[in-house]
Order: structure tokens, then C-alpha cells, then sequence
């Protein structure tokens, strides 16, 4: 077995960990808070055809970071079923896709958990892709901020309020 150096091991911790805090600490939460400001009919709202709803996006990224994460860098099964995400016209109750949040985080972290530097140099096949565990983790982070920014978006439009994610920090 071939022992890293200190900065390789460094940087892996870093990855993992801004990985964990973009997902966990602020994705997850924002989605959460956005519900929080939501009533059930309103997460199922569709600004046009166009347009996904919240309760939409919500099943998205869950279906997404299992496909990527789990199944793709985990190596568990691929369940996906991507255009159900979609279809979804609910109302599913907003406290089951707040248990749906929970459980991914769960999940996630016991899978990255088992990531090793090894691993983000390797290809994983995913959706119809063959992509680096490096390559996995970015797409997930930047796919699930992309997707965290809609849902804020339509809360802001919606409510007319901010919704504080940076209420008490000083940002000047």
C-alpha cells in the first residue's frame, strides 16, 4: 500500500469536506428554509410549462446525487427513475420531501465516508458517462447549487422577502 504525502491527504480532506459543507451545510439547509416558507400548494406550483415547481426540483436533486453519489461513486444500484422527477405534479406532503433531504444526507455521507483519493482519480460509470470521482463530486455541488439558486429564486419572487441566508454575517 502507497502512503500520500501530507499534501495529498490535505487536499482530499478538503475536497471531501467542501463537498459536505456546500451539500449539508448550506444546500440542504436553503432547501429546507425555502419549504419553511412555503405552504404544500405552493411547492407544487409551475411558473409556466416551462418550468419546474420546488417539489420538482427537491425530487431532482434527490434522484441526482443518488445517481452520482451513491450509485456512481458508491457503487450502489442505479434506481433512477429521472423523468418521474419531473412528471411529479403532487402534492406530495412537504414533510416527506423534507425526510427525502434527510435520508440523502445520510446516505451520502456514509458514501463518502469510504471515498478514497484513490477513487476521485478513478472513472465511475454514471448516468451514460464515465466521469472521475473528482468529476462527480464537482458536477454535485455545482448541479445541486444551480438547482438551490431556482428554488430561492421563486421563494424571493413569490414572497417578495429575503430569505436571510446570510442574516448575523458580517459580509463587507
Amino acid at each position: 500500500m502507497q502512503k500520500n504525502d501530507p499534501l495529498t491527504d490535505l487536499l482530499f480532506k478538503q475536497i471531501i469536506g467542501e463537498v459536505e459543507k456546500r451539500l449539508f451545510e448550506e444546500g440542504i439547509p436553503r432547501i429546507k428554509k425555502c419549504l419553511a416558507l412555503l405552504n404544500e400548494v405552493e411547492v407544487w406550483i409551475r411558473p409556466n410549462e416551462n418550468s419546474n415547481s420546488v417539489g420538482n426540483l427537491v425530487l431532482h436533486l434527490c434522484g441526482n446525487v443518488r445517481q452520482w453519489i451513491i450509485a456512481g461513486l458508491g457503487k450502489h444500484p442505479d434506481v433512477r427513475k429521472r423523468q418521474q422527477e419531473f412528471d411529479e405534479n403532487g402534492p406530495l406532503p412537504t414533510a416527506q420531501l423534507i425526510s427525502l433531504l434527510d435520508q440523502l444526507e445520510v446516505d451520502v455521507r456514509k458514501v463518502l465516508a469510504t471515498v478514497t483519493p484513490q477513487m476521485l482519480v478513478e472513472e465511475h460509470p454514471v448516468q451514460v458517462y464515465h466521469e472521475t470521482g473528482t468529476t462527480i463530486l464537482i458536477h454535485v455541488v455545482e448541479h445541486f447549487s444551480y438547482h438551490v439558486g431556482q428554488i430561492t429564486y421563486f421563494v424571493k419572487a413569490r414572497k417578495d422577502l429575503d430569505v436571510g441566508y446570510y442574516e448575523g454575517v458580517p459580509l463587507e
